[in-house]
């Protein structure tokens, strides 16, 4: 049988950060209360156009950083600069242009979408026509045009979402902290909400996001922030992510008629770890591409080779080699 070599990796390739000045900046960020500290030292910069994801376990700081950022907490030391504003000094410069949408968005109930938004265009002092212009636009971008007479109570998870990202697109926000933005919906709303967070990214929006489903962070965001214990362990893309624990950036999956695998491909250079699967066949964990390699020492050795495929390393798969060494290193 003629093996199967798939011609890219499977996954979503992210992208480095972007350059150019950042929109967000911390430097030596500490929150003590009391005792315990919960955040102790962070330096984050994130850029234009960026969606980065927080991760992390609960407890190891992600929360109290965004408090930080918003300025809805003092830090007990460092510095944070959003769109070149301090939080806590220049509070109303922050708030017109940075936005938080937390996982349960409130709404008034018996307002319709259309009445919501209004109200928080007369807060934000945007009145007569450039209100309803804002209010508009903000309903198509988000797709809820067709229901904007309905009330609120009457909406789904993933349109009150959807609703409010559209209060933050008409408060004209450059920066966007969701929490837990995709958190009880159901599939095709996560789809949706996802490729608008994509677009906004693309207009130049930057995002924070975070969540503890990973599968959805990797599928939308260009770096990941690891936090443990107060501090951010690691930021940047999961395949740097993978090269920085030591494991192989590229995930090789075999299904091959060998009884030793690991034994016949020991002295292959960059190979990680042979690992066998719960159906029989090998995952294969290598600094490169190693599939052509791999396949002539199978041909080589007489043993019928049936799949050969290439991925990179989940987020998922990263995220735990990360804790257990940083819970060994503990």
């Amino acid at each position: 049988m003629t093996p199967e070599l798939s011609s890219r990796p499977k996954g979503t390739a992210i992208a480095a950060a972007p350059a150019g000045p950042p929109v967000i900046e911390a430097r030596g960020l500490v929150k003590r209360y009391g005792a315990a500290v919960a955040v102790a030292g962070i330096d984050l910069e994130v850029g234009a156009g960026e969606v980065v994801g927080l991760l992390g376990p609960n407890g190891a700081g992600k929360t109290t950083t965004i408090l930080m950022l918003l300025g809805l907490t003092e830090a007990s030391a460092g510095q944070v600069r959003i769109l070149g504003h301090d939080p806590l000094r220049e509070p109303l410069a922050v708030k017109r242009r940075v936005g938080y949408l937390p996982d349960q968005v409130g709404f008034y109930e018996a307002m319709t979408a259309r009445e919501n938004l209004a109200y928080t265009a007369r807060l934000a002092g945007i009145d007569g026509s450039e209100a309803a212009r804002r209010i508009l636009a903000a309903l198509e971008r988000v797709r809820l045009v067709e229901v904007a007479g309905r009330r609120v109570s009457t909406f789904s998870r993933g349109m009150r979402q959807r609703l409010g990202i559209a209060e933050l697109l008409m408060r004209d926000c450059r920066v966007v902290i969701l929490d837990e933005p995709t958190s009880g919906l159901d599939p095709q709303s996560t789809r949706e909400l996802l490729a608008l967070i994509r677009s906004l990214a693309a207009d130049g929006m930057t995002v924070l996001l975070s969540s503890h489903m990973l599968d959805v962070v990797e599928t939308v965001c260009t770096r990941v922030a690891l936090f443990n214990r107060g501090r951010i362990g690691f930021i940047g893309t999961v395949e740097a992510l993978a090269a920085r624990i030591g494991g192989g950036v590229y995930v090789i999956e075999v299904e091959a008629d060998a009884g030793d695998l690991p034994a016949l491909l020991s002295g292959l250079d960059g190979i990680e770890a042979v690992i066998p699967t719960a159906h029989g066949g090998w995952q294969i964990e290598a600094r490169a591409d190693l599939r052509a390699a791999i396949a002539r020492r199978l041909v080589e050795a007489g043993i019928a080779l049936h799949t050969l495929d290439l991925r990179r390393v989940r987020l998922d798969e990263a995220y735990g080699r990360f804790f257990e060494e940083a819970d060994r290193d503990a």
